[in-house]
């Protein structure tokens, strides 16, 4: 027993036969952070050169986009959930730089994603080559945003099924407006409140087929969600395995969805609700813009690492509520997140890291360890034209 307990205590400590580019990584994270903020417009362009290079390099060669890139495995196979809302932000990205170059690698990820979405209009949860593929409805929603700006951008060839996969997840909702049907294989079980995420993706579909009823839908999923929010502004089961301490990025998907509810509906309701929750994850904010990666009912940190993929989502939302209400305590919530961010990427690294986003800051934490989510780096790209647009003005 002697020898376990000191074989494992020396793995801890010399790093558990992880490859030495791992552990170089992990001592480079806890030495702390650099103190110079890099340059916002190379940060776009790297992040957006990486997104790139994870389409290009996707071990599923299909037009999606790699899950991640893992220091210990290397490149994934695509992630549809994840390309699909990757969509809007390579477009915004492009309208904001007026690059067209982006297009057709846009126009290659909604492609691929028709060419896997179900007669009925879903589409499958997890990552290319796992088991079961069955509908799911989270992932449901994040493609149908994709759709929807797919719909916008180019047309006839896309309006169809984003019709087909919206009319999927209204009919799979239920009359209180909770979806129990579709849950994911991969995720814990049960209701959950982060699925106003999947609202969203009717508002947007809402706005090109008005008459569909699509709206209605959405908002009754908003208005499930938010019975389950407290007081204080936090969610009830709205984690993907711990409802006690949710991670910072669902917490960001709940807050997302109502957000977007109220841009839709202009409900002041849905505004206060929004900013209770948005003050909470003020509370949890250090000066720094380190925002604990599971956070407790009562706003408190309940790690010492960093969800990276929710820093960047809460900013955005941050963002957006400066741009609705004015309050200057939103801009520079999110301007200090993503300084926080900015300063855990490599800009100067090897091609398979250079501007990507880890999932965990240190890259040990607790969220995708020693990897680069290929939706980390799409939340940070979100927030950072955000504060780019917000500079601007």
């Amino acid at each position: 027993m002697l020898r376990r307990v000191a074989g494992a205590l020396k793995r801890r400590l010399t790093g558990g036969g992880l490859p030495a580019v791992c552990q170089e990584a992990r001592a480079r994270d806890r030495r702390g952070l650099p103190q110079q903020d890099p340059d916002l417009d190379q940060c776009l362009r790297e992040a957006v050169g990486w997104i790139c290079r994870a389409q290009d390099h996707s071990l599923s060669a299909d037009g999606g986009v790699a899950h991640n890139y893992s220091l210990q495995k290397g490149w994934s196979t695509s992630y549809p959930e994840t390309t699909g809302y990757i969509i809007p932000t390579l477009l915004a990205y492009s309208q904001a730089r007026d690059d067209k170059t982006l297009l057709p690698r846009v126009r290659r990820m909604l492609d691929w994603l028709l060419s896997i979405q179900f007669p009925e209009g879903a589409f499958q949860g997890g990552r290319i080559g796992r088991s079961p593929v069955v509908p799911v409805t989270f992932v449901t929603g994040q493609i149908l945003l994709g759709l929807a700006e797919g719909v916008r951008w180019f047309g006839e060839p896309y309006y169809e099924p984003m019709i087909r996969t919206a009319r999927w997840l209204c009919d799979n909702l239920d009359a209180d407006g909770c979806w129990r049907k579709g849950r994911s294989p991969f995720c814990r079980g049960g209701e959950v409140t982060y699925e106003t995420h999947v609202a969203w993706g009717l508002f947007e579909a809402a706005r090109l087929a008005p008459e569909e009823g699509f709206a209605e839908a959405g908002l009754r999923n908003v208005q499930w969600a938010l019975t389950h929010q407290r007081e204080n502004g936090w969610f009830e089961n709205c984690c993907l395995d711990d409802p006690a301490q949710p991670l910072t990025h669902t917490l960001g998907y709940a807050l997302r969805g109502v957000i977007e509810a109220y841009r839709f509906r202009e409900d002041e309701k849905l505004l206060a609700a929004a900013l209770k929750t948005a003050d909470g994850l003020l509370r949890a904010l250090r000066p720094d813009g380190f925002l604990p990666g599971c956070i407790r009912s009562n706003w408190t940190g309940a790690t010492n690492w960093a969800c990276l993929t929710g820093t960047s989502q809460v900013a955005a939302c941050w963002f957006l509520l400066h741009g609705i209400t004015g309050n200057s305590r939103y801009s520079l919530a999110g301007l200090t997140a993503n300084r926080y961010v900015r300063r855990t990427v490599d800009l100067n690294g090897t091609a398979e890291i250079r501007g990507a986003v880890k999932g965990a800051f240190p890259v040990d934490g607790g969220f995708h360890p020693y990897e680069y989510p290929n939706w980390a780096t799409k939340f940070y790209l979100d927030a950072l034209l955000m504060e780019k647009d917000l500079r601007a003005r």
